[in-house]
């Protein structure tokens, strides 16, 4: 009997306990849970989209501007069928009013984004500018059904000027606001180039406003309110007059033109040719645009700064030069050029048929005698060569700010070894010496290398001031430096210097042509063709690289012509014209005398 009652009670206990536990749960436990939930239904958040930053150039003139106008929204929940006249009919006045765009098209847009769980009014129209909607605005905001907001749009005021550099926006896709927020609420995100690069500090800092609603939804009070950043605008390097002027020089060319501070890497002018309007991308690109540009043999989608690849030819002898004498050739080393050198069953040809004579360090790049390196190239080899072009840039990247930026190759026996799973001949380091074979290398790469030679430290390039560094010191004596100076100063100015008939500038500058094949030559041809005998595409690379003043080395100019034929005739003017828009525009102060050093 009494284990009976004593499991009654317990049961009863039992029960007791539970009911305690249930009443303590609901009238305390959950009570911050059921306060928030609550919260929820009488406080409404509205979030506050920021503008999107814009662009300047160093003179403040405006490379990227958001563009004001009205978006076109439509009241939630009229998808189904029995709301579907009621749908037709807004969309109706809509289009009576803005013609220009499709029924179709708008109920398409609306019903894509319709859903019982949106509560808000659906945006069926983005964007239209401002003074084309503005006379319908009172007409259409009358409507209890649609909503009339402000929005913007993207635009570059400068068009194709320094197009690349400068990138565009695009719509954002799923993967864009999966890893940014912020996109899911303006709808755009940077797709390339600086608008890319530096897409968190251009779109900012969203802002929002808490409001007390009550039952009708109707705003009671404003609890707490931040506003959107405002210091979200970026001010870069570039100078957009002297980007014009390049681009008017040269108009019908294709390559690159980068003019850069040599002393702290600041890039004045970068283009990239041909150019294209981002506008157009910020709009929306069409099928038949995008199949334009991506057919074009020019390239003019791709950011040839960075991305793209040519061998550099001469213009990479001041790096082979320095690698000979940090590596124990005497700076008093001479050959005697003849104009070919025999190897095996292979003659390595000089550019000039009938030889150099006898060539020095100094002459080598005055006139740019191929033998010369192909000479101290075979008592060298092609590690150490690879190795000192490795301290110059090559085979790298610059770091400067663009996206996808391309590291180029800079040959030696273990990348071929990857590369091909063969061994290195001995051709291969003769005619690496001279920028041929497997070498290919970025415009900036050459730039960045070039200030190197006029300075001593390699800077890195950059258009915002973000992304500054201090210049690094290379490991190779100073002293060796000035004979390639020297050098390039013969190139500009000494009789024979393979520039010297096209530099024209009032600045004294250093320079160093290059004519990089894009088809090699048979053995079987005597007498080489001239570039202008060849087909467009098979004519050489025209580079030039340079800096000035010679005696104060301030700036750097490298230019390359795709498919231009010889360096000094298709680039010299080009780069000369640059020296004194920068001397006309106040960035070099004083010209100066050009006689022989």
């Amino acid at each position: 009997m009494n284990i009976r009652l004593n499991i009654v009670f317990l049961i009863i206990l039992g029960i007791g306990i539970t009911l305690l536990s249930r009443v303590y749960f609901l009238s305390i436990k959950s009570n911050t849970y059921y306060e928030e939930l609550s919260k929820n239904n009488y406080i409404n958040r509205i979030n506050k989209i920021p503008v999107r930053g814009v662009i300047e150039d160093r003179n403040g003139e405006k490379l990227a501007i958001n563009e004001m106008g009205f978006s076109v929204l439509v009241k939630p929940h009229l998808s189904s069928y029995k709301n579907k006249e009621h749908l037709e009919k807004i969309i109706d006045t809509i289009v009576k009013h803005l013609p220009e765009y499709e029924k179709d098209k708008l109920i398409k847009e609306y019903k894509k984004n319709d859903s019982s769980y949106n509560h808000d009014f659906i945006q069926v129209i983005d964007y239209i500018p401002y003074d084309e909607f503005f006379p319908k605005y009172t007409i259409l905001a009358s409507e209890d059904d649609i909503k009339i907001e402000s929005s913007s749009k993207r635009a570059y005021p400068q068009k194709e000027v320094a197009s690349h550099i400068i990138g565009y926006v695009g719509k954002a896709s799923k993967l864009d606001i999966l890893n940014n927020e912020l996109s899911s609420y303006n709808g755009i995100i940077g797709k390339n180039g600086l608008e890319k690069v530096y897409n968190s500090k251009l779109q900012g800092e969203m802002g929002f406003k808490d409001v007390k609603v009550n039952a009708l939804n109707k705003e009671i009070e404003v609890l707490y309110e931040k506003e959107a950043s405002i210091d979200n605008n970026i001010r870069i390097s570039l100078d957009v007059k002297l980007q014009k002027y390049i681009q008017e020089i040269f108009t019908g060319k294709s390559g690159a033109v980068i003019v850069m501070d040599a002393r702290n890497g600041e890039m004045l002018a970068a283009a990239s040719f041909p150019e294209f309007d981002n506008n157009i991308f910020a709009r929306g690109i069409s099928v038949k645009e995008w199949n334009e540009m991506r057919n074009d043999f020019n390239h003019p989608f791709t950011n040839k700064i960075i991305n793209g690849l040519y061998p550099p030819g001469s213009v990479i002898k001041m790096g082979v030069g320095l690698s000979f004498l940090e590596n124990g050739i005497g700076e008093n080393y001479t050959v005697n050029c003849s104009g070919s050198l025999p190897i095996g069953n292979r003659n390595f040809r000089c550019w000039k048929s009938t030889g150099h004579g006898s060539v020095n360090f100094r002459k080598a790049i005055a006139e740019s005698c191929d033998d010369f390196f192909y000479k101290g190239s075979l008592k060298m080899g092609i590690n150490k060569i690879s190795h000192t072009l490795d301290k110059l840039g090559f085979g790298q990247v610059t770091g400067v700010d663009q996206i996808n930026e391309f590291v180029g190759v800079n040959p030696n026996k273990e990348w071929k070894e990857k590369r091909f799973n063969q061994p290195w001949y001995v051709g291969e380091t003769v005619i690496t010496s001279i920028g041929q074979g497997n070498m290919l290398v970025t415009p900036l790469q050459v730039a960045r290398y070039t200030a190197y030679i006029a300075t001593g430290k390699l800077p890195k390039p950059h258009f915002f001031k973000a992304n500054y560094e201090e210049p690094k010191e290379v490991d190779i004596p100073a002293k060796y430096l000035d004979v390639m100076r020297k050098g390039m100063y013969d190139v500009s100015y000494a009789p024979k210097g393979t520039a010297s008939r096209h530099i024209n500038s009032k600045i004294a500058i250093a320079s160093k042509t290059g004519t990089a094949q894009v088809v090699s030559i048979p053995q079987s041809e005597k007498v080489r063709m001239k570039e202008s005998e060849l087909k467009y595409f098979q004519r050489s690379h025209a580079w030039i690289t340079t800096y000035g003043p010679f005696e104060n080395p301030q700036y750097v100019v490298t230019v390359i012509e795709e498919h231009g034929g010889h360096g000094g005739e298709a680039a010299g003017d080009i780069a000369s014209k640059i020296y004194d828009k920068l001397y006309d525009l106040g960035y070099i102060t004083v010209p100066t005398e050009t006689t022989q050093k």
